[in-house]
């Protein structure tokens, strides 16, 4: 059963709501948890379903996923046989429409020997076991399968995902946005199950239309056409497609009971090893409830906060709530709180910055390395 799906994660996610960490790299690159990014979480899941055919379709300035992804060795993918294959193009077309994307190495779909697809994007941070999803799928006999989540926070999180409108035997009737209205949803997790051949015709119908933007909406707007079945996940989910979406499950890590369940769920998440010593932490130095990567200087003191590789917290410094990001430092007696800081950069001695939960405070990634700000 297994053997007979490969796994095509489009990476055209909606990023307008949180350029301040995409300007230099696609969403599916953003550092997450420490040590990961955010495509490790979807790759990781199909490659615990058992896939070892995977394709990922990204646009222009990808050179950090490119490098992440490399030839795929931590997800077991860098096979003389089927393995990981990468389609990077400039932006000759909209940041959003894969149609052409897909059309145009169309030929990867069919020299593939898997008749089955599984479709996804990157910003739905989950662990997921896609073998019961096929599974569902089988079983039903749909044209497509949704995966979807029932939520009770819609009013505040998932805001602008895709929602379900679903019948008592699971079929899809409609689509909507969320909007923030009612708290009650059904969240597309925009990850769909169909056939190969059933791909192929929805490419092939985008291109004779050119009305659609993106497949998903030429899959959404076949709820009457088609057979479409909702398959229904319970576990942790976050969306991250908004700054504070961001902050929020960067936040829930911290939570041992919810990164359990994201990292060693129905499997391990993996992502690309880097060596580095242990992180050295100082006489003085206070850190409680926080994750803090490997190659890290502890002086100071950290609360609730997620700490990347390589990071300097100098003595008198105090962080609360904060995601730093690889090669910071963060000089003597500096105060933060609720801030997002991106790599290579550096506070200077006792600045202050608080932000919320809602509305964190981001401080861009510099273009210098932190090696060079340093001997600078």
């Amino acid at each position: 059963m297994i053997k007979d799906y490969m796994g095509i994660i489009s990476l055209n996610e909606e990023d307008d709501h949180i350029k301040s960490l995409t300007g230099s790299r696609p969403l599916a690159a953003v550092p997450i948890g420490g040590r990961y990014r955010l495509i490790d979480f979807v790759l990781s899941n199909m490659v615990n379903a058992g896939l070892t055919n995977i394709g990922i379709f990204t646009q222009g300035n990808s050179r950090s996923l490119l490098h992440h992804l490399e030839a795929g060795k931590p997800w077991d993918l860098n096979r003389r046989i089927n393995g990981l294959f990468l389609f990077n193009f400039n932006f000759t077309y909209s940041k959003t429409n894969d149609i052409y994307l897909l059309k145009d190495n169309i030929d990867y779909l069919y020299r593939s020997k898997q008749n089955n697809v599984i479709f996804s994007s990157s910003n739905m941070i989950c662990n997921i076991d896609y073998t019961k999803a096929i599974k569902f799928h089988e079983e039903q006999g749909s044209d497509i399968t949704i995966i979807y989540k029932n939520v009770n926070n819609a009013e505040n999180s998932f805001i602008q995902c895709n929602t379900l409108n679903l019948d008592s035997n699971n079929r899809v009737i409609s689509i909507g946005k969320n909007t923030g209205i009612k708290p009650i949803c059904s969240i597309s997790m925009d990850m769909l199950i169909m056939s190969k051949t059933a791909l192929i015709n929805l490419l092939n119908e985008c291109i004779s239309t050119g009305y659609y933007k993106s497949l998903r909406d030429c899959v959404y707007s076949c709820c009457s056409s088609l057979n479409i079945k909702g398959y229904e996940f319970k576990g942790y989910l976050e969306c991250v497609n908004f700054t504070n979406s961001y902050y929020k499950v960067n936040m829930d890590i911290l939570n041992p009971k919810i990164n359990k369940e994201l990292f060693f769920g129905t499997g391990a998440i993996y992502t690309k090893v880097t060596d580095a010593p242990p992180t050295k932490y100082e006489v003085g130095s206070a850190v409680s409830n926080s994750l803090i990567a490997n190659g890290c200087i502890i002086e100071g003191s950290i609360r609730n906060s997620v700490i990347s590789r390589r990071v300097v917290i100098h003595k008198g410094a105090s962080l609360d709530g904060c995601i730093i990001l690889p090669n910071c430092e963060i000089k003597e007696n500096a105060k933060l709180s609720g801030v997002i800081i991106d790599k290579n950069v550096v506070i200077e001695k006792g600045k202050e910055l608080k932000g919320d939960a809602q509305f964190p405070v981001v401080i861009e990634k510099s273009p210098y390395s932190y090696s060079l700000l340093k001997h600078a």
